[in-house]
């Protein structure tokens, strides 16, 4: 079940998520209505060349997966919140995650690399 969880949160998050920043950065058009941030970040990226773009979607990549690794953690109890832990626990369809969740999905991760 684990496994079949973190392969969607992967494609959705990950794999779909990546392809979403790459036609906003390529084809967002600056107008009046663009807030400040992305007219910041967009004009940002228009000033790489090709190789710092493909770095530049290398780090937003990585980014997420490291965010969902975090979350994972702090859901299996391996990451302490700072403040102090809480109490955390995860199902699936029922089932319990087990504290398995950053492990499988990093192991998902390295696997499809």
């Amino acid at each position: 079940m684990n496994e079949e969880f973190v392969r969607r949160i992967y494609d959705t998050l990950v794999s779909e998520g990546c392809e979403e920043y790459k036609t906003l950065f390529e084809k967002t058009a600056i107008t009046d209505q663009t807030i400040e941030y992305w007219k910041r970040a967009i004009c940002l990226f228009q000033g790489f060349d090709d190789s710092q773009k493909d770095i530049f979607y290398d780090i937003l990549r990585q980014t997420i997966i490291d965010t969902i690794s975090g979350v994972f953690g702090v859901f299996d109890g391996s990451t302490a919140l700072t403040g102090g832990n809480m109490e955390c626990s995860i199902q699936i369809d029922g089932v319990d995650t087990e504290s398995e969740l950053q492990d499988t999905f990093m192991e998902f991760v390295e696997d499809s690399e």
